[in-house]
Formats: C-alpha cells, sequence, structure tokens
C-alpha cells in the first residue's frame, strides 16, 4: 500500500506554509514561496538540468523517509547513499548490494510510486579487483541506477572503464578534501585521460572550496568530463568547518558556476547534498530548489543558448554528454 504523505502537509510540518516567504537567493532573486516548491525545478527539467536529493543529506533517517522528502520538495531524482537503512519496518535492512530480490522490487517500486528514478549511487569505494567490483555493477544494474559515484584507486581506471561500458554505467570520480587525492581536480583529469565519456566527475563544489579551489575554476577545467553534480554553496571559503547555507548565499559563487555550467551545455543530475541541520534541513533545501529554478528560468531566457551561442543562431542547446 502506498504510504506517501500529502505534500502540502509535509511542507507545513517542516515550515514552509504559504505566505511563509523567502528572501531573495543570488541575483537570480527568488519565486512564490509554496507553489514553485511544490512543483521542484520545472524550468530546469526544460534546459536538461535534472535535481534530486543525495540521500545522504536525510541520513537521520530511513532511505524511505528520504523518498518522502524528496517527493515533498516536488524533485523526481535521488541519489543513493550505501547502507542507508531502508525503512522503519525494516531496519535491519540497508540499501547495498545485501539487499533481496524482493527487498529491491519493494524499493523500487516505492519510488516509481513516488515519481522518482535512482539516479545515481555513492559514494561508495570501489577496490581494484574485477571480481569485487562486477557485484556492484550487477547491483546497479538490477536497480536501473545509471551512475556509480566513487573514488577510486587511479591504477583501476581501465578494468572500470571496461565495466562502466559493459553494463552501460556511469563513474562519477567524487573529490572529497585530503587525503582524498581527487580533493584536485587535475587528479580527476588525470583519472579520465584516454577513458570513455562514461569516467568524469562528480563535482563537488563544496568539497572544493573546503580545499580551497574556486568551483568556478574547476568546473571551466572539466568542461566534457563532468556527469554530475553534488552542488553545494558553503558560509566560509577554504576552512574544512564550512557548513552549507541555502544556494546563492554562501562564498561558492553559484551564479557564475551555473552560467558556465549552462554555457557548457551540460545535461544532467544536480544532487542537493545538505550537510547541515540534519534533522531540519528542509526548509533549507528548499530554498535551493527555488533558487535552482530561478536560476534555470534566468539562463534560458539570457539570449545565450546552453551550447554557447547566441540566441538567433541555430537552434538547440548543446550536445548531450555521452553517458549523462
Amino acid at each position: 500500500m502506498r504510504t506517501s504523505i500529502d505534500r502540502r502537509s509535509f511542507l507545513k510540518t517542516t515550515g514552509i506554509a504559504a505566505g511563509m516567504g523567502l528572501a531573495g537567493l543570488g541575483r537570480f532573486g527568488a519565486v512564490a514561496a509554496e507553489p514553485a516548491l511544490a512543483k521542484g525545478a520545472p524550468n530546469a527539467e526544460k534546459i536538461g538540468w535534472r535535481l534530486g536529493c543525495q540521500a545522504y543529506s536525510f541520513n537521520r533517517f530511513t532511505f524511505y523517509e528520504a523518498l518522502e522528502k524528496n517527493h515533498a520538495l516536488g524533485l523526481r531524482y535521488i541519489e543513493v547513499f550505501p547502507r542507508q537503512k531502508l525503512s522503519k519496518e525494516k531496519p535491519d535492512v540497508v540499501t547495498d548490494m545485501s539487499m533481496p530480490s524482493e527487498i529491491r522490487k519493494e524499493l523500487k517500486q516505492k519510488a516509481a510510486d513516488l515519481g522518482i528514478k535512482l539516479a545515481a549511487f555513492g559514494v561508495y569505494r570501489v577496490p581494484n579487483d574485477e571480481a569485487q567490483c562486477r557485484p556492484v555493477f550487477e547491483f546497479l544494474k538490477d536497480m536501473e541506477i545509471e551512475t556509480l559515484v566513487s573514488e577510486p584507486p587511479l591504477e583501476a581506471m581501465e578494468m572500470l572503464d571496461k565495466l562502466c561500458n559493459e553494463y552501460q554505467i556511469n563513474l562519477a570520480i567524487h573529490n572529497h578534501p585530503k587525503p582524498s587525492p581527487y580533493w584536485d581536480y587535475k587528479t580527476v583529469l588525470k583519472a579520465c585521460e584516454g577513458r570513455s565519456k562514461r569516467i568524469g566527475s562528480c563535482a563537488d563544489t563544496g568539497h572544493w572550496m573546503r580545499s580551497g579551489i574556486e568551483p568556478l575554476e574547476a568546473v571551466k577545467a572539466l568542461q566534457g568530463r563532468i556527469i554530475e553534480f553534488h552542488l553545494k554553496d558553503l558560509n566560509a571559503f577554504g576552512t574544512k568547518e564550512a557548513h552549507d547555507v541555502p544556494w546563492g548565499t554562501g562564498k561558492g559563487n553559484l551564479d557564475a558556476v551555473l552560467a558556465e555550467v549552462y554555457r557548457q551545455g551540460f545535461r544532467g543530475l544536480f544532487a542537493i547534498e545538505y550537510e547541515y541541520n540534519w534533522l531540519e534541513s528542509v526548509p533549507e533545501i528548499a530554498q535551493c530548489v527555488q533558487y535552482f529554478n530561478a536560476a534555470a528560468a534566468k539562463l534560458a531566457g539570457s539570449g545565450t543558448t546552453s551550447g554557447g551561442k547566441k540566441a538567433g543562431g541555430k537552434k538547440g542547446r548543446g550536445k548531450k554528454a555521452k553517458g549523462n
């Protein structure tokens, strides 16, 4: 039986109600509170951008609760994070390869009932061992998940590229701060050298900021190799202690980052990984959704196509990157 909660009731219980009002966010501004939030980011989808939550944002809750929160925000995509408890009713079942087939079917049906696609899985650290990696790819294929987010050993890239093409699954290389070697986007670029377009970056703008890297600089350098985003905005730059704030209100220069992403013609997933105010983060995540939807509308009307050409030339918004 479907157990989804009414979206209007959910928004009210989390402090997002009609008339609450939200402050303007960045130069892209803001839109009306409840109606726009209830619809997610339709302006973004018009330009090929898919917005959803990384379930790690709700790691104090079960995955089924994360699905409900994602749905209440009007979002149609979610990134699964490994080993989250599935539900209150099944506290011993976690979201990974250990799920039996009947539970996998239940999870997929639950997501489908809410109109949500399981878009990615991570961050999951795979080893340099094909025999150990194959069950991961089998699981992703079974769950119809298109992208594995990982920080694999550099020496595993040839093997992983082969598996990605065999299973038709992307590998998005994430960039945790040091000691991860991928804190520097140049290492991600090195890992992608000579590989198919199924190998690319999971561009975590917040971790770049913690590592002292300007997100705009990294996004420009990674053009053509970005598979998805863990989009963040932080209250400070260059410190690991910085924390998430609603998009457009922090130090991440997201206005310029999104303009650059649009110029590149990127089409893919932006995962909201909001790692702050864990138990009551939905109102702040809702502000991120609002900002993103307004940004997409502004960019679409800017007179420049997402292929980087001025309006009035050839129509189109740029080619979709392979594997996205």
